[in-house]
């Protein structure tokens, strides 16, 4: 009987395995035995049923937790001898760190890490040195190293986080983009004036999105900076798809308020589904500090919207300036304002950015690529071993 080889997928956090590697682990399943480890939730369910992998419960920490990591790296090594995978492939920061370590102790032939994005370039000080070793030790152990798209690359480059050859798979990004669902035809009128109205929203209202978590790092404080100036001026209204991650990274209490108080800014929370939002919507903006390969940017453009976006890894990737959107400086709500403000006045502008969102989407990051390129580079090091 023909036995498939083993690959262990690793997540710091279940969602990330549920959201980031959505189809894609069900594709590889028809080639290897794929089997999928974080921490127990309904995610990691959502893994199970969906993509018909093995799923393993084991809890990782998000930030730094000595003795919870010991513990879970202890956990990972054990994991990796009773499994005995041919692969052990980690997407997230720490459960790459504690992945490769743990699968090099195992003595797991393959030890592939994705970085999705780096930390350490928007820290400083002490805690800037101490990310920069980590990735420098997980590097150390693993035997390939992926940066999600280019920004990544020249970055990891830049701090000599490894002498390791950098390979990244087809265009960038850890997926690419479900076209069939993300398309416009998905999402009928009716179902959209319905949205509309139960948000509050006209037809005369210019509509931007964000989407992400509601955090300083996504330059939420800077957005509702720029669109209280923006709103002084035009009908307009800004809807937030997130959650707010208070412990982690809180906003400024006066972006709270604003938030909470603004008629004009509607913060609908996490979506599941965040297609209707968009097909609602006028263009995007995201403003973040840091990324690897944002999704939403792809699926923002895959729905038809233009874009403007900070000059960060990723984002100066999937945005073409002038193209599909506008690239933006960091930290800078005039910035944001001023791009907001074009992008409403300028309807022949806009409508040149809009007809080449979907084309640029298609032409560069469809899931098929991603996933067929992703199996080619498992096959390759297969047969290297």
């Amino acid at each position: 009987m023909f036995t498939k080889i083993k690959i262990i997928r690793t997540a710091t956090i279940a969602m990330s395995l549920d959201y980031l590697l959505r189809g894609q682990l069900k594709y590889l399943s028809q080639v290897y035995e794929v089997v999928t480890v974080s921490g127990q939730d309904e995610h990691l369910v959502n893994v199970a049923q969906r993509e018909g992998v093995r799923t393993i419960d084991l809890e990782m920490q998000r930030p730094i937790s000595p003795l919870r990591d010991i513990i879970s790296l202890w956990r990972l090594y054990r994991l990796f001898r009773k499994e005995r995978p041919l692969i052990v492939h980690s997407i997230t920061p720490k459960a790459g760190l504690l992945s490769m370590i743990a699968a090099k102790m195992a003595c797991v032939p393959i030890r592939m890490h994705t970085f999705t994005g780096l930390i350490f370039p928007t820290r400083k000080g002490l805690i800037k040195n101490i990310l920069i070793l980590m990735d420098k030790l997980l590097c150390k152990c693993a035997t390939n190293i992926y940066p999600e798209g280019q920004g990544v690359k020249n970055d990891l480059l830049k701090y000599k986080i490894t002498s390791k050859t950098l390979h990244i798979i087809a265009n960038g990004n850890v997926n690419g983009i479900d076209l069939e669902y993300f398309s416009k035809k998905n999402i009928s009128a009716n179902e959209s004036i319905k949205l509309k109205s139960d948000l509050g929203i006209t037809e005369k209202d210019f509509v931007f999105i964000f989407i992400g978590r509601l955090v300083g790092d996504k330059g939420i404080n800077e957005l509702v900076t720029a669109f209280q100036k923006t709103e002084k001026e035009k009908v307009v209204k800004l809807v937030l798809v997130g959650f707010l991650e208070d412990d982690i990274d809180p906003l400024r209490p006066e972006t709270k308020l604003q938030i909470q108080s603004n008629s004009n800014i509607i913060a609908v929370g996490h979506q599941a589904d965040v297609r209707p939002y968009l097909a609602i919507s006028d263009a995007l903006v995201f403003p973040s500090y840091r990324e690897g390969f944002p999704n939403v940017v792809m699926q923002a453009g895959a729905m038809e919207l233009p874009s403007i976006v900070t000059d960060i890894n990723g984002c100066n990737e999937i945005i073409i300036e002038g193209e599909n959107g506008w690239i933006i400086p960091i930290k800078d709500y005039n910035a944001i304002y001023d791009s907001m403000k074009k992008m409403m006045e300028d309807s022949h502008l806009r409508a040149y950015l809009k007809n080449n969102a979907r084309p640029m989407i298609v032409s560069r990051y469809s899931q098929e690529v991603v996933w067929k390129a992703l199996l080619a580079e498992y096959q390759k090091l297969e047969k290297n071993v």
